[in-house]
């Protein structure tokens, strides 16, 4: 078993994985919260006091650290005796912390693929550019790695996976769709980060289609999905982090990534965009001063953080996947609903924060009752789904299934159990 868990990042998803680790912290240990500011670490802490979200005896501690500095990293896991490390700050980080990890033999966690702070839609896939250059020296180090183990990605490559295993004797096509039916008070800001939010959307669009990538244009392609509690909303073609490993892992000629946009967030994003304020590369202005356009809209924009208490509707994610099964067509949606408001009453969040924190906080579980610990790096879709979503279910994220026989609540065991057997049945009869 390994106990004792570091996160790193102070924003609202490590803010979603405090609450939850400290709600599980009789299998998790002490935790320890470390970020630049260690005033934001503090505030998460008394939030989790406020709350009374703390299950059992242990330590929850604040620190600074600048986790660019892999020596500082390093001495941190020592000097907390940490075995797990959620890296959940900014994805500019991942490649130093998780080099950290592997010198000190802690598992390895994180929600997103690296990025460089000078690149933008780098070319897919984008794993292969970053993380996976680690794979040999995790297998060699004996070092868990995770990695993209939040929603998306995260729980929805786990659906993929699910799905290609259980309902499907050969799938076509995998959709995820990713809706916010939710409304706060502010005129316009992101759900995250604005700086990561606003470079997934300025440069060129992937998608995984028939077997190899194709470039699109932000915005290009529309459509509509009728989706459960939200109903039929637009979204559009984006590219994605998931994409870049379901693609490589679960042999599915179509794997798209689609985003719910209203009308007024892509004006503003236009707009934005038009004028030149999201460009990542430094410019000097007429006093001399070199900035980014990109960080001073950020500078500008809302704290994501700041959302929660006003924000009401909720969120609809999931995979509609797409195939065959006894040679007739199936098509089956697995997805969660989480409410805005019912974040905020439980941890002080927005349901986007909330989604993203939890699968993460789960593989924190899986690795420290050892289902997960599997030493080496891999992604959601290569590991057993079922502990997952099963554990998922159980600590605030419900998964649901709807197919040709209804909606319901999935219980991942129970239904591989029973398709299997009917799959028995069905053979013997022939």
């Amino acid at each position: 078993m390994k106990r004792n868990v570091l996160i790193i990042g102070a924003g609202g998803v490590a803010h979603v994985a405090a609450h939850k680790c400290a709600q599980n912290n009789i299998l998790l240990g002490d935790i320890h919260i470390a970020s630049r500011t260690i005033e934001k670490c503090q505030a998460i802490i008394d939030s989790i006091k406020e709350k009374d979200n703390q299950c059992g005896p242990g330590r929850i501690v604040a620190h600074q650290l600048d986790a660019l500095d892999v020596e500082a990293t390093k001495q941190l896991i020592h000097d907390t005796n940490s075995q797990i490390v959620l890296n959940l700050g900014s994805p500019f980080l991942n490649m130093s912390v998780l080099q950290a990890c592997i010198e000190t033999g802690a598992a390895y966690l994180d929600t997103a693929i690296h990025e460089d702070p000078a690149k933008v839609c780098e070319a897919p896939p984008w794993y292969n550019n970053y993380e996976w250059k680690r794979r040999d020296a995790c297998h060699k180090a004996g070092i868990t790695a995770i990695l993209g183990v939040g929603f998306d990605p995260g729980v929805v490559n786990a659906y993929g996976r699910y799905a290609v295993d259980t309902y499907f004797d050969t799938v076509d096509s995998i959709d995820i769709i990713d809706i916010n039916a939710g409304s706060h008070d502010r005129y316009f800001a992101t759900n995250f980060d604005p700086e990561i939010n606003f470079r997934e959307f300025t440069s060129t669009v992937w998608s995984w289609e028939d077997s190899q990538w194709k470039a699109n244009k932000m915005f290009e392609h529309k459509k509509e999905w009728d989706m459960p509690v939200v109903g039929t909303r637009p979204t559009y073609l984006t590219g994605h982090d998931e994409l870049h490993s379901m693609s490589a892992n679960l042999n599915v000629p179509n794997i798209r990534f689609w985003m719910g946009f209203g009308d007024h967030y892509i004006n503003v994003f236009t707009v934005l965009k038009n004028l030149g304020l999201l460009s990542e590369q430094p410019i000097r202005t007429a006093e001399g001063l070199e900035v980014v356009p990109l960080k001073v809209v950020k500078a500008v924009l809302p704290d994501p953080a700041s959302l929660a208490p006003a924000y009401t509707g909720k969120t609809c994610i999931g995979d509609l996947v797409k195939g065959t099964k006894d040679g007739k067509p199936q098509e089956v949606l697995l997805y969660n609903i989480c409410d805005h408001e019912e974040s905020y009453a439980e941890v002080g969040s927005q349901a986007i924060s909330y989604t993203a924190g939890i699968p993460a906080v789960a593989a924190a579980m899986l690795i420290a009752d050892g289902a997960w610990d599997v030493k080496e790096m891999k992604n959601v879709e290569e590991l057993d789904p079922k502990p997952f979503i099963e554990l998922m279910n159980r600590i605030g994220l419900v998964t649901r299934v709807r197919d040709s026989q209804g909606d319901r609540v999935l219980d991942p065991y129970a239904e591989s159990v029973e398709l299997a057997e009917a799959s028995l049945h069905t053979d013997s009869n022939h």
